[in-house]
C-alpha cells in the first residue's frame, strides 16, 4: 500500500505543483491522504485529455464511481491511485456520495456544450473546487469548514478556468456562460478564431469579478479555521495574483505567474492565513 501513496505523491507533485506544496505543511501522518485525494481529482480532471472522446470519457468517469461504490474490488487494488483513494475513504471516514459528485460534475468537460448561466458555473465549480477542498480539511481534521470552502473553492476554479481560457477556446469548449457572451454581444465564432475584442475583455472582466467576489466573501471565514486545516486552504492564496495578471493580459496569451513565485506565495501563506484570501 506503501508504494500506492507513493505512486499518488509522485502523480501530485508532478502534475499539481500547488497543492503539492501546500501538502509540505501539513502534518507528516496526513500527506499521503492528501496525496491520494489530490492524484484522485488529476485522474478525473483529465480524463477528456486521455479518452479524447465522450464515450470512452463516460466510460472512465464510471469506473471511478464504480471503484468507489465498491463494485470493482480487484480492479482497484491494481491501480495505486485508488487503491490509495479506498484507503483514505476508510481511514478519514469521507463520504462516498461526495466524491462521487465531483465525478458527476466532471462529465460537463467530456463534452463542448455550452455553460449557460453564472449559476451553472458556480454549481460547477463548487462541485468540482470546493468539494475538493471541504474534503482535503477533513483529511486535516476539519469538519465543517464547508461554510470556508463553498466561496473559496468557487474562487479558486474559476481563476483556473480563466488562466485555461485560450485552451478551451483551442478545443471549442464554453466555460465563460453564455449569458455574460450574449450581455457582451460576443460571437462564439470570435472566441474559436481567438479574436481578443472589447466584448471578449468585458466578459472575462465579469468573471474576474465575481472569483474576486467570492475571495472576498472566504476571507473572513479562512481567518476564522483553525490552524490544522490551513494546508487544505494554501493554494487559493495564488487566486488574488493570479486575477491580477490576468487583468494586465490578453484574453488568448495570459500571463502566469512564476513557479518560485507561486512556491513563495503558498509560503508566505502558510505563515499567515489572512494573507490567503486577503
Amino acid at each position: 500500500m506503501q508504494d500506492a501513496f507513493a505512486h499518488c505523491a509522485e502523480l501530485v507533485r508532478t502534475a499539481d505543483r500547488d497543492r503539492f506544496l501546500a501538502s509540505l505543511f501539513a502534518p507528516a501522518d496526513r500527506r499521503d491522504a492528501l496525496h491520494a485525494l489530490y492524484a484522485f481529482n488529476i485522474e478525473v480532471a483529465r480524463v477528456r485529455e486521455v479518452a479524447r472522446e465522450p464515450l470512452p470519457g463516460e466510460i472512465r468517469l464510471q469506473w471511478w464511481s464504480d471503484v468507489l461504490n465498491g463494485e470493482r474490488e480487484g480492479e482497484a487494488q491494481a491501480n495505486p491511485v485508488a487503491a490509495a483513494l479506498l484507503a483514505t475513504v476508510t481511514r478519514h471516514r469521507l463520504v462516498v456520495s461526495t466524491l462521487t459528485a465531483l465525478i458527476e460534475a466532471s462529465r460537463f468537460d467530456l463534452y463542448d456544450e455550452p455553460m449557460a448561466t453564472v449559476g451553472d458555473l458556480e454549481a460547477y465549480a463548487k462541485s468540482r473546487s470546493s468539494v475538493l477542498l471541504a474534503l482535503a480539511a477533513q483529511i486535516l481534521a476539519g469538519m465543517g469548514v464547508e461554510i470556508a470552502a463553498g466561496p473559496a473553492g468557487m474562487a479558486y476554479a474559476i481563476a483556473g478556468l480563466l488562466r485555461a481560457f485560450p485552451l478551451h477556446a483551442r478545443r471549442r469548449q464554453f466555460y465563460v456562460p453564455i449569458e455574460l457572451l450574449d450581455r457582451h454581444k460576443v460571437r462564439q465564432q470570435d472566441i474559436f478564431a481567438e479574436k481578443s475584442s472589447a466584448g471578449v475583455k468585458a466578459a472575462l472582466s465579469d468573471l474576474r469579478a465575481l472569483a474576486r467576489e467570492h475571495l472576498r466573501a472566504a476571507h473572513p471565514r479562512i481567518v476564522a479555521l483553525r490552524r490544522s486545516v490551513i494546508p487544505a486552504f494554501l493554494p487559493v492564496a495564488l487566486v488574488r495574483p493570479s486575477l491580477d495578471r490576468l487583468e494586465r493580459s490578453d484574453p488568448f496569451a495570459p500571463r502566469e505567474i512564476p513557479a518560485w513565485r507561486r512556491q513563495w506565495l503558498i509560503w508566505r501563506a502558510a505563515r499567515n492565513p489572512a494573507r490567503i484570501a486577503g
